[in-house]
């Protein structure tokens, strides 16, 4: 006779093989009718869609475990990002290359870099990408196109191959077109400015000072002998169209002010000449910032929607690789590294017909009672955001397929 508690674990057993047994087969019959990997070039799909961003993309996930090998993709939240039917299947990094131009090469979105990015931790920095690395373009498991280093480069293998730092990675953005914006003194706000030391006078009585001039500086005392301080001249107000506030000044450099005799008033030489030094300019410490030199082209993570409030040296028409002033920062959510769309403002028409019929004409005449139609906005170029301030931020343009003005919209892409 068997007991009831042999019975029971007899029982539990043949469901747990029954369990397993079912459990195969399903395994079994899901890799039976999955396709091969693809390693040809992808294709670009007949409609693009924007992608539902993950949590961690591929490189942040790998940085992250220190080099481990990641582990397998999760299923794609969204469609994958689009790629460029051109696209090659590789490609050699070259000098002057930066990772928004091979991004752009590889993508119809540049900004989702990140999304294909798949690092080989077999390669020293495998996060950064080098000249004369060979990059490589393929589908990945779950289906979606990556882009991972082939082949390392000799520069990046043997050091006696270098005549430069191995730490000159490509940079996100052309660096000389925001490399003054990175190092020195940008938007100010009023408290800022009103609390700043400021040139007082000119040795010699000169009106304007430049390159080897003697200025005298006020609230300058605490300086030492030889201290380096950036000279500022205040511009226009930036003014929010949204409520009609100053978010600040912006502070062109003028020049680099080193301190001769402490005092008040202090005496310094300038040095280092972008302009000239006007009387009244102000003096800021020009110790370098915490802003990033590299950047991880992305969209923000917040809703963003403003408007371009002025174009770095004082022109109306924008182009690429200038620089502008938008009125969205921190408090919006805004890092260096987003991107976001610029687009022209659609205008508003009159609309002059009714069941078929013209009801006025285009001159004015009769077309006083027609409803007038907003047209829809259009997209004019791309920008990627690297300096930010509590209301504004400093951003590059990296794609412009249209005119770009002062207040033209820019959001989320």
């Amino acid at each position: 006779m068997v007991s009831n508690q042999v019975l029971g674990a007899r029982t539990v057993a043949g469901l747990v093989v029954l369990s397993l047994t079912l459990s195969g087969c399903a395994l079994f019959h899901r890799s039976s009718s999955a396709g091969p990997e693809s390693s040809a070039p992808v294709a670009a799909p007949a409609a693009a869609a924007t992608p539902a961003a993950p949590d961690l993309t591929a490189t942040e996930a790998a940085i992250q475990s220190g080099g481990a090998a990641p582990a397998p993709a999760a299923a794609p939240a969204g469609p994958p990002p689009i790629v460029n039917p051109g696209a090659p299947r590789h490609y050699t990094v070259k000098r002057g290359d930066t990772l928004w131009s091979i991004a752009a090469m590889y993508l119809k979105d540049p900004w989702l870099w990140p999304e294909v990015w798949v690092i080989n931790p077999q390669i020293p920095n495998p996060h950064l990408i080098y000249p004369g690395d060979t990059l490589a373009l393929a589908l990945g498991p779950d289906g979606r196109p990556q882009v991972s280093i082939e082949q390392a480069g000799a520069l990046r293998l043997d050091p006696r191959l270098r005549s430069t730092p191995l730490d000159t990675a490509l940079p996100t953005i052309p660096y000389t077109a925001i490399a003054a914006f990175l190092s020195r003194p940008g938007v100010m706000t009023s408290e800022e400015i009103s609390h700043a030391p400021y040139v007082v006078a000119f040795r010699d009585l000169h009106q304007v000072a430049g390159e080897g001039n003697e200025v005298y500086v006020r609230h300058l005392a605490a300086a030492q002998e030889n201290a380096r301080f950036a000279v500022v001249h205040i511009a226009t107000p930036l003014v929010d169209p949204d409520d009609g506030k100053v978010v600040g000044y912006e502070g062109i450099y003028t020049a680099t002010a080193l301190v001769q005799r402490p005092g008040d008033p202090a005496k310094a030489v300038l040095i280092d000449p972008a302009r000239e030094t006007l009387t009244g300019d102000r003096l800021l410490s020009s110790d370098a910032n915490d802003t990033p030199t590299t950047f991880t082209p992305r969209p923000p993570a917040t809703r963003v929607r403003g408007q371009i409030l002025d174009v770095v040296g004082g022109t109306d028409l924008v182009g690429t690789f200038q620089v502008v002033v938008i009125n969205r920062g921190k408090r919006h959510g805004l890092e260096p590294g987003n991107v976001l769309a610029i687009d022209q403002a659609g205008g508003v028409v009159r609309d002059l017909y009714r069941s078929g019929r013209q009801i006025g004409d285009t001159i004015g005449a009769g077309d006083a009672f027609a409803p007038k139609v907003r047209l829809p906005d259009e997209r004019s170029g791309t920008m990627l955001v690297f300096k930010v301030y509590d209301r504004v931020s400093y951003a590059l343009i990296v794609g412009a397929s249209d005119s770009i003005h002062t207040y033209d919209l820019v959001r989320n892409p």
